[in-house]
C-alpha cells in the first residue's frame, strides 16, 4: 500500500521556496523604489549619493540569509543601471560593491548570532566593511570614472570618501534597526515568512533601549548628512 505521505516534504519544501522567492522579490522591488526616491536627496560633494535601498536588502539578508543579500544586492544597481542611471557599467559595480560589503557582511554575522546584539554587531560590521572597500576601490576606479587624477583621489580619501561612506552606512543601519521588526510583522501577517521567524524585540514587545538607541543613532546620522549635504 502506498505512503499517503510520501510528497509531504518535497510539497512543504516548494511551497516555503516560493515563499520565499515572493519575499525576496517584494523586497528587491521596494529597494528599487528607494533607491529611486534616494536620488531626489541633494548629493555630497556634487556626485556622491546618499542611497538607503541598503536598508531594505538588509531586511532581506536577515530573513533569508546572506546569499539573499547578495542576489538583491546585484539585482537592483543592474535594474538601476538600465531603467534608472546614466553612470554605466561602473556606476553599477561601484553599487554591487558597496551595497553587498554592507549588507552580506550584515547579515552573515546576524545568521550567526540571531539576537539583538547579533544584529548591531553585524550592521555595525558592514558599516565597517563597506567604508574600507570602497575607500579602496574609490581609489582605484574614481580616476577612471571622474577623469580624477589619481593623486587628487588619494587626498580625497580621507576627507571626502571615508565621511560619506561611514554617514552612509551609520544612516542605513539606523534605519534597518527600526524597521526590521515592522516588516518581518508585515510579512509574517501576509504569510510569506515563517511563524516563528525571529524578530529584534523579545516576544513582540517594544525594548525602549533598544528603541531609543535606534532612533538616537538615526538623528545623530541625519544631522551629519544634513550637513554633509550642505543643508545645515
Amino acid at each position: 500500500m502506498p505512503n499517503p505521505n510520501v510528497n509531504a516534504i518535497p510539497v512543504s519544501r516548494s511551497r516555503l521556496s516560493l515563499r520565499t522567492w515572493v519575499s525576496m522579490s517584494m523586497l528587491t522591488a521596494i529597494a528599487y523604489v528607494v533607491m529611486y526616491l534616494s536620488k531626489m536627496l541633494p548629493q555630497v560633494y556634487g556626485f556622491l549619493q546618499f542611497d538607503l535601498k541598503d536598508t531594505v536588502i538588509c531586511v532581506g539578508g536577515f530573513l533569508f540569509g546572506p546569499l539573499a543579500a547578495a542576489i538583491i544586492s546585484i539585482v537592483v544597481p543592474v535594474l538601476e543601471m538600465l531603467f534608472a542611471s546614466d553612470t554605466g557599467p561602473i556606476g553599477m559595480l561601484m553599487n554591487v560593491l558597496a551595497t553587498a560589503s554592507f549588507c552580506c557582511t550584515a547579515a552573515f554575522v546576524y545568521k550567526k548570532m540571531h539576537t539583538k546584539k547579533g544584529a548591531i554587531l553585524g550592521l555595525s560590521l558592514g558599516v565597517v566593511t563597506l567604508t574600507v572597500v570602497m575607500l579602496v576601490w574609490n581609489y582605484l576606479i574614481t580616476p577612471l570614472y571622474q577623469g580624477v587624477p589619481r593623486e587628487a583621489v588619494a587626498a580625497m580619501l580621507p576627507t571626502i570618501f571615508l565621511p560619506f561612506n561611514l554617514v552612509k552606512g551609520g544612516l542605513n543601519m539606523a534605519v534597518t534597526l527600526l524597521l526590521y521588526k515592522p516588516v518581518v510583522s508585515a510579512l509574517r501577517k501576509a504569510h510569506l515568512v515563517p511563524e516563528n521567524q525571529t524578530i529584534l524585540q523579545n516576544q513582540g514587545k517594544v525594548n525602549a533601549g533598544f528603541l531609543l538607541f535606534s532612533i538616537a543613532l538615526l538623528a545623530t546620522f541625519v544631522t551629519i548628512a544634513l550637513v554633509l549635504m550642505g543643508i545645515l
